[in-house]
C-alpha cells in the first residue's frame, strides 16, 4: 500500500525517501468492509481518503430521503466530504464502501502539516483539488446538457470496468436515468448475435 501511495504522489511531485517518510507518518491505513461507512451525514468529518483498493459511493440524501450519488470513487481517487473536512464540520454527505476497500486516511492536521512542511505536497493537493473540481464541473454539465446515450458512452470510455463493479440500479442513478433506460442503452451497445 505504501508503494501505491508513493507512486500516486510522484506522478505529480518528487519526494526523497525522507520526505516520503514524513508524508507517510501523517496517514493511517484502514481496511473497510463492503457496506460500511467512512462518513455518515451529520457526523464530524475527520479524514480525507485515498483509495488503494475498492469502490466507494459519495451520496447526498435530500430532505425527502432520496439519495443522490455525487460520485463513485475507485482506486487512485481521493474522496470525502471536502467542505466538511476543511471546516471540521458535520458531514452533509455520506461515504459508503461498495466493495471491501483499503484506504489511506489523512486527518486535517496532517494535511495542514504536509502543506506547511513540504511545498511540493501543497502543490500536489492544489493539483488534485483543481482536477477534482474540473471533473465535478464536467459531471454537472453532462447531467444538465447531454442526452442519456452520451452520458453512458462517456462513462464507458472513462471507466470501462465500472459497469461490472456496480449494479445497474446504482449505475442508472449515477447517470441520472431510470434502470429501464440504462438497460436499453446497454442493450444497444452489444453487437448483434
Amino acid at each position: 500500500m505504501q508503494q501505491q501511495l508513493r507512486e500516486h504522489l510522484e506522478r505529480i511531485v518528487s519526494l526523497t525517501d525522507e520526505e516520503f517518510a514524513l508524508v507517510l507518518a501523517q496517514f493511517t491505513s484502514r481496511q473497510v468492509r463492503k457496506g460500511q461507512f467512512l462518513i455518515r451525514k451529520g457526523e464530524r468529518v475527520r479524514e480525507l481518503y485515498f483509495v488503494v483498493q475498492g469502490l466507494l459511493k459519495l451520496v447526498h440524501t435530500d430532505a425527502a430521503g432520496k439519495a443522490h450519488i455525487v460520485s463513485l470513487a475507485m482506486e487512485d481517487w481521493w474522496e470525502g466530504d471536502f467542505a466538511a473536512y476543511l471546516a471540521q464540520a458535520p458531514a452533509t454527505l455520506s461515504l459508503q464502501c461498495l466493495e471491501d476497500t483499503a484506504v489511506w486516511c489523512l486527518p486535517l492536521a496532517g494535511y495542514e502539516y504536509l502543506c506547511q512542511q513540504l511545498p511540493q505536497m501543497a502543490r500536489f493537493f492544489l493539483v488534485k483539488f483543481a482536477r477534482g473540481g474540473i471533473a465535478a464541473q464536467q459531471r454537472i454539465v453532462s447531467l444538465l446538457a447531454l442526452p442519456a446515450r452520451e452520458r453512458y458512452e462517456r462513462l464507458l470510455r472513462q471507466y470501462p470496468t465500472l459497469p461490472q463493479r456496480v449494479s445497474k440500479t446504482l449505475l442508472a442513478a449515477y447517470l441520472g436515468v431510470s434502470r429501464e433506460t440504462l438497460s436499453r442503452l446497454a442493450d444497444q451497445e452489444r453487437p448483434p448475435k
